[in-house]
């Protein structure tokens, strides 16, 4: 696995933002070529036109299906013959039509294997509020991950959509993602409040959702006001944060998040990676574009198939259990749940002690 080459498809985003030059920059270092093998889902005409226009020199190479993409190389995959009228910071119907078509064939070869992972460069956001969505949107940047239990719902439709079924839900796919897809091994999960003082929503939803998960062995704190956790640095103190809306999780992520950002949906099998940051149409054609942060997305999406495929692996096969139970002794009473370390702890360590086989045993996983 570890000499196996990633095949990274990434789609081009709106033809009239910064897509093309964060892509075309993203790839000017060859060392690139040796983490991936990168398939671009655009247009070749329109990927010269971006790379004459700002003088980046990186070469790519034309192929018209994805089964054709050759190691050490930027494979630049044809999804579309129309011309494309390139008008650098105008956002348009035409160039949105592009980036649909190159998401489009994307998925379709997403679905039948002919690649691993997908990241897709900036596209205008549809905005549309995701009711149903089983899936869970989730901010990363180093140490710091935010997810939302809500996403693109106006505010005055927030509360009445926040229940505890929906809350131990959301956080259950983010207890999951963050030891399959971050490798860490017994997450705390911080939950934010959704009222600035504590509420009836607090009290009769938040409360006893967090009461649920607790019972389901994973390690849920709060809630928190926005104001006390993040005025206290406690971000620190956990592995996972649940906003209960886009503005509570969007701006203290795009305050701390410096460097770089990168934007994750997980609750499905496939990976797909996009840099937290719009089309940035104010910059286009300028050549000033920072390429940070979709570099970060290849990473992450990378990585994120590495450590699936390792975590993934034992459970194929797991071992049968030398000790029997009785009905009345659960996991969890044999593993009791700590109380949230104090700061003095944080400072000396404490929640280094535990050992990986006792941290391991002790998740619903392996129960």
């Amino acid at each position: 696995m570890e000499n196996y080459k990633v095949r990274v498809a990434i789609t081009h985003g709106d033809t009239n933002g910064i897509g093309y030059e964060i892509i075309l920059k993203a790839f000017e270092d060859p060392t690139m070529l040796e983490l991936c093998t990168p398939i671009i889902y655009g247009n070749p005409k329109v990927a010269a036109y971006h790379r004459n226009a700002m003088g980046i020199e990186t070469p790519f190479t034309n192929i018209t299906k994805a089964e054709d993409a050759r190691e050490g190389k930027l494979n630049m995959l044809t999804t579309f013959e129309e011309e494309v009228n390139v008008e650098f910071g105008t956002p348009t119907q035409e160039s949105a039509n592009a980036a649909r078509k190159a998401l489009q064939k994307a998925k379709e070869d997403l679905k039948q294997g002919l690649y691993d992972v997908l990241v897709q460069a900036p596209v205008v956001s549809s905005n549309t509020p995701d009711r149903e969505d089983r899936s869970l949107l989730v901010m990363f940047s180093d140490d710091l991950r935010i997810a939302l239990v809500t996403n693109h719902l106006p505010i005055k439709e927030v509360a009445q959509s926040i229940t505890q079924e929906l809350i131990v839900n959301k956080a259950t796919l983010f207890h999951t993602s963050l030891k399959r897809d971050f490798r860490v091994n017994n997450p705390r999960i911080a939950v934010l409040a959704l009222n600035p003082q504590p509420g009836t929503e607090e009290e009769e939803i938040l409360k006893p959702a967090i009461e649920t998960l607790t019972g389901n062995g994973i390690q849920a704190y709060g809630p928190y006001t926005s104001e006390e956790f993040f005025g206290e640095y406690m971000q620190d103190r956990f592995d996972g944060i649940m906003a209960m809306y886009d503005d509570q999780g969007n701006v203290p992520f795009k305050t701390l998040a410096t460097e770089y950002g990168v934007k994750m949906k997980t609750g499905f099998p496939f990976i797909i990676t996009t840099p937290d940051h719009d089309p940035a149409f104010d910059i286009a054609g300028q050549g000033i574009a920072d390429a940070s942060s979709l570099r970060h997305a290849i990473y992450a999406a990378i990585d994120i198939f590495r450590n699936r495929k390792d975590y993934d692996e034992p459970l194929k096969n797991p071992l049968p259990k030398l000790y029997h139970e009785k009905k009345e002794d659960g996991e969890r009473s044999r593993f009791p749940r700590k109380p949230f370390p104090s700061k003095a702890d944080l400072a000396q360590g404490g929640n280094e002690e535990k050992s990986e086989s006792t941290q391991e045993a002790a998740t619903p996983e392996n129960e």
